[in-house]
């Protein structure tokens, strides 16, 4: 086998791994126990990459993925990926309707599928009249191999041989705005995407990740598929999360990092559990929406586990900032400064703000995806000029090069011709004893435009009324900026990386007042 020093595509880089660290575990079940080397990663997806080539479908086709995480879930992508073709993750909390959309649009050919969401699937398929072929996927096991159509022929690896700019993902967004779009990210996004994770964070082949986030979201693949891929590092990943056994499950596995959302950090700090030895673990990093200030600083007391706060998206296959790894300056509140990327604070014809100003973050890096499926229009709105990719997020860098974000362009309450970034009314309530999770949103209102209200779920076991936490609002941040309303919820609109979904809460609160 040819050595390969500087993997340029996924397939090159497992190929790298299998003869450079062969026996190092990359994959490991909590379940069942099994672990999987990088020799027998290369081995797996070379046979299951064979029997998809003989399918006769044409490279650069679109094969889906229906299932909670596994093992066979991460070698189910990189064999596709390996082989010439494009993963579609599909969302499994998505709905049928949404599901059907992403079958249709990314015109997948086959969908390997686990049979706990095979009735999903099959009833979004449906909906689309679509002849997607369906093979199941054991968690365990892998593909059905015998189920794969073959055409008889032998394509040989040489016959679609990737290159660096091909698609290997078609990740689709939430679609909380309108219709999911198909975000194109090549090779080589991927593989940049898996460096300045592990470089980022110092992330080496001695390092062990617990995965947390399902794999169909942005944060799970590319942090924790992509990252320990790209530094032959190991990857523990259970079938989902549980709070009460996350200390148990790091502790067993000598777990040294994970990467999770705002929500569940809340819900692992407010969990009476008592960590066991868990003196193996680094540092957690905290991604896909901001972290409350307090509870990053209750958490890192408790826990005396550093949190590396972060930025990213879908459109950059995730990281785009991070704060330093310790003993580097953290700064609470803050995403970071850019790495690998370079960052812009862009005025609205996208020129550069100075140090202080809000504005659109803009980013651009090895990262930044291709476009948008079969969207050519809204890839030009958001790839703007010199390669610029509009995030959506408002925010400012201080004079150190800290992004510090203010919330999303789409969110922002505007209260009698004043900008209002709900994400300050969230942490003025979240310092509430009893408040475990918030959101603000915006109520249109005559006489202002419009007009803050909030939801929040509470701790389990508590009780408090809506004029105590709008008194206690009103102490942090004034009573122009405080919630008219707050309604207690049992718990909040969540997309599938554990985001609240805060363009849904205006629909959940009064529908469900019309409905009475």
């Amino acid at each position: 086998m040819n050595e390969i020093k500087f993997p340029e595509t996924i397939g090159d880089q497992i190929l790298y791994n299998s003869s450079k660290f062969s026996d190092a575990v990359w994959l490991v079940s909590p379940e069942t126990g099994q672990s999987i080397s990088f020799r027998e990663v290369n081995e797996t997806i070379s046979a299951i990459g064979q029997k998809l080539k003989e399918t006769g479908i044409e490279r650069g086709s679109s094969i889906a993925i229906a299932a909670p995480n596994s093992t066979a879930s991460c070698l189910m992508f990189m064999a596709i990926v390996s082989s010439g073709f494009i993963a579609v993750p599909l969302n499994l909390v998505a709905g049928s309707a949404v599901l059907a959309y992403t079958i249709e649009h990314s015109e997948a050919k086959f969908i390997f599928v686990a049979d706990d969401c095979r009735d999903l699937i099959e009833s979004a398929a449906a909906q689309q009249n679509s002849n997607v072929k369906l093979i199941k996927l054991d968690p365990i096991e892998g593909p059905d191999l015998a189920a794969i159509p073959s055409e008889g022929k032998d394509f040989q690896l040489e016959n679609i041989k990737s290159n660096p700019n091909d698609i290997a993902l078609l990740m689709y967004t939430s679609g909380t705005t309108g219709k999911p779009k198909g975000v194109m990210l090549s090779h080589a996004n991927l593989l940049a995407a898996g460096r300045y994770i592990s470089t980022g964070h110092e992330i080496d082949r001695n390092d062990s990740g617990l995965c947390v986030l399902p794999i169909y979201h942005i944060n799970g693949m590319c942090v924790t598929v992509m990252g320990t891929i790209v530094s032959a590092s190991t990857l523990v990943i259970p079938h989902k999360f549980s709070v009460n056994s996350f200390w148990k499950t790091i502790a067993k596995f000598n777990c040294s990092w994970f990467s999770a959302v705002p929500t569940q950090f809340s819900y692992i700090l407010n969990n009476e559990e008592t960590p066991e030895d868990i003196s193996s673990l680094r540092f957690a990093r905290s991604a896909s929406a901001p972290l409350s200030p307090d509870i990053h600083k209750k958490f890192e007391k408790r826990f005396n586990i550093p949190i590396i706060e972060t930025m990213g998206l879908t459109e950059t296959g995730s990281q785009i900032t991070t704060n330093p790894m310790p003993p580097g300056k953290r700064k609470i509140g803050s995403p970071g400064m850019a790495y690998g990327n370079q960052i812009m604070i862009g005025d609205d014809q996208f020129e550069a703000l100075p140090a202080g100003q809000t504005g659109e973050i803009l980013v651009k890096g090895d990262n930044v995806m291709q476009g948008y499926f079969k969207q050519p229009e809204e890839t030009q709105k958001t790839i703007v000029r010199n390669g610029w990719l509009r995030t959506g997020d408002l925010g400012y860098l201080d004079k150190d090069g800290y992004v510090f974000v203010s919330g999303r362009i789409k969110e922002l309450i505007i209260k009698g011709g004043e900008n209002i970034a709900p994400r300050e009314i969230d942490e003025a309530l979240l310092t509430h004893p009893s408040i475990l999770e918030a959101a603000a949103f915006a109520v249109p209102c005559k006489d202002y435009g419009e007009r803050v209200e909030a939801c929040v779920c509470l701790k389990e076991k508590v009780s408090v009324g809506s004029a105590e936490l709008k008194n206690h609002c009103k102490n942090q941040i004034g009573e122009f900026k405080s919630p008219d309303k707050i309604h207690i919820v049992p718990d909040l609109p969540k997309g599938p990386s554990g985001k609240v979904q805060r363009l849904k809460l205006f629909e959940l609160i009064y529908d469900n007042e019309n409905q009475k």
